[in-house]
């Protein structure tokens, strides 16, 4: 089953990111597929929308179940790394459209992005470090590139979460909108960006990456020695069994509501 559609207006594409039932959660198959579609697009002069095909659902984040299972040496193959850079790498201007939960890897994925648009009901945040990792494949230095090193910090050592208007202050999102307008907006800003020079557009981006960290490697090494520890796969099952007893709560209530 696809989990990414894609659809052109004009000099936009818009990906599709469709695997509601896991909140869009990064897991190895949706990767894999989003990165070809990357190198597919690679040569293709378009700038691209990232959005999700579900009302309220941006990324939840990695999936939790499968990151429990990954050890050092899948740690060292930086599968969602892989798939930032190509879409940071782009020869174009990028825009994700962002609707409800941008988390860990959806705030990274929504940070690999040259541009950002999200609905006032979305939420960034980088929980990683409560589950015994990092915010690896780049998103510690790309969000504080994005929001300052303080706030960088906060974000990260914390777990803060921020709101759509808190973000839009604090130069995470460009443009704040209601989620009905939301791929209006981002379209339409795509738009704006394609009504300049194509050429000057790709000779920018070159210009504004000279100065990019070598932080990958860091990063993917970092991530695995902490894919090997058993504080993360501690964490990480506390964290699916308290979702799975939440779930059971939750229908529990509405079976006896319906009675």
């Amino acid at each position: 089953m696809a989990l990414i559609s894609i659809r052109r207006d004009g000099p936009i594409t818009l990906i599709g990111l469709d695997r509601p039932d896991k909140l869009n959660a990064l897991d190895q198959a949706l990767c894999d597929e989003f990165t070809d579609v990357l190198r597919d697009l690679k040569h293709e002069p378009s700038i691209l929308v990232i959005h999700s095909t579900t009302p309220g659902i941006f990324v939840a984040g990695a999936d939790i179940a499968e990151l429990l299972e990954r050890d050092a040496e899948i740690g060292m193959r930086g599968v969602n790394a892989i798939l930032f850079e190509l879409l940071e790498e782009h020869r174009w201007p990028t825009i994700a459209a962002i609707d409800g939960p941008a988390l860990g890897g959806g705030c990274e994925l929504a940070l690999a992005c040259d541009l950002r648009v999200a609905s006032d009901r979305s939420r960034f945040g980088q929980p990683e470090l409560g589950l015994g990792i990092l915010a690896g494949a780049g998103g510690n230095w790309r969000l504080a590139q994005a929001v300052g090193t303080p706030m960088a910090r906060r974000m990260l050592y914390t777990g803060q979460i921020l709101d759509a208007q808190a973000a839009h202050e604090a130069g995470l999102v460009d443009l704040v909108v209601s989620p009905e307008a939301l791929l209006d907006a981002a379209v339409e800003y795509a738009h704006r960006v394609a009504r300049q020079s194509w050429r000057a557009l790709e000779l920018t981006k070159v210009a504004m990456r000279l100065h990019r960290p070598a932080t990958t490697l860091y990063d993917m090494t970092a991530q695995a020695l902490l894919f090997d520890s058993e504080d993360k796969k501690a964490r990480m099952t506390a964290f699916l069994e308290e979702r799975r007893l939440r779930r059971e709560a939750r229908a529990r209530a509405a079976k006896e509501g319906s009675a």
